[in-house]
């Protein structure tokens, strides 16, 4: 579980954007290499400590591995 408000930041834009790049039609090798690609850029910013940019690849791949994360959910349709 994320306690740093920083790392807890990271994760909710990494993934607001995996569920975006999924309903444009990127599937999962594509979400795991942009996954991969904003770790690295993290751990090259030295903008966390490495132990939380571990922590938080560990939740993204939790994330990414739990299907119930990318269904697609219909409107409800409105009845007069």
């Amino acid at each position: 579980m994320l306690q740093d408000p920083k790392s807890v930041r990271y994760y909710q834009r990494v993934t607001d954007s995996m569920v975006d790049l999924w309903r444009r039609g990127y599937r999962f090798d594509d979400l795991r290499l942009y996954v991969d690609g904003y770790l690295a850029a993290l751990r090259h910013a030295d903008v966390l400590e490495p132990y939380l940019i571990h922590r938080l690849e560990e939740e993204t791949m939790r994330f990414l591995r739990d299907p119930s994360n990318f269904l697609e959910t219909q409107p409800e349709p409105d009845y007069y």
